[in-house]
């Protein structure tokens, strides 16, 4: 096995733990109004705000702006964010457990608001195993933003020329590369598996 890499790096929300923020509100909400009301208060930049540092309270308050009614989904949004996240991502528990038991330093990279973070790991466990989680709601920064790497870089003492940097989003991926880790697009366990053992962090079956 090589020994090129000794580190990987992961994001959370739909690698290691899934998350449909309509569960959050189905009690009050047809997914198609869901839907409506995403497209009213623009809600993927709304929650890119709040994993930035935005206050769950500030976003209501922009969403109520729009419509008060608007403002009560957001609120009942972050009051029942646990429903949103739903279990573990399948097939990548076993990975990290496999990573972690062949001595791979284990470190998260995630866009999650500072408020709902303490949800992750109870909805999935293996966070657990990751030496550290740096959190962009916490460093108001988030990902693609290349400084939110180099704090991982810079605060962790990570060489990125040994780590693997893993994540759903494109943008993301890109990011991280540009500070010099090999990035990795993450579509399912499968190809992340393969993608793992082709650079020597996994041994093939």
């Amino acid at each position: 096995m090589t020994n090129r890499y000794d580190t990987v790096v992961l994001d959370l929300g739909q690698v290691l733990v899934g998350w449909d923020p309509y569960l959050a509100v189905a009690d009050r909400v047809s997914r198609t109004e869901w839907e409506a009301f995403s497209v009213a208060v623009d809600f993927p930049a709304l929650n890119h705000s709040v994993d930035a540092g935005t206050t769950a309270t500030d976003a209501a308050a922009r969403a109520a702006a729009v419509d008060p009614a608007h403002g009560e989904t957001v609120t009942r949004y972050y009051e029942n964010f646990a429903g949103a996240l739903t279990g573990p991502v399948p097939g990548t528990t076993e990975i990290v457990e496999e990573l972690a038991a062949a001595g791979v330093r284990l470190l998260g990279l995630t866009n999650w608001s500072a408020e709902t973070f303490h949800h992750a790991a109870v909805a999935a466990p293996v966070i657990d195993l990751l030496e550290e989680v740096v959190v962009s709601g916490r460093e108001g920064l988030v990902k693609p933003d290349p400084a939110i790497f180099r704090i991982v870089v810079d605060r962790l003492g990570v060489d990125p020329a040994r780590a693997v940097f893993v994540d759903d989003s494109e943008p993301n991926v890109c990011g991280a590369a540009s500070v010099g880790f090999t990035a990795l697009h993450f579509t399912g366990a499968d190809r992340l598996r393969g993608d793992l053992q082709r650079l020597g962090l996994l041994r093939a079956a």
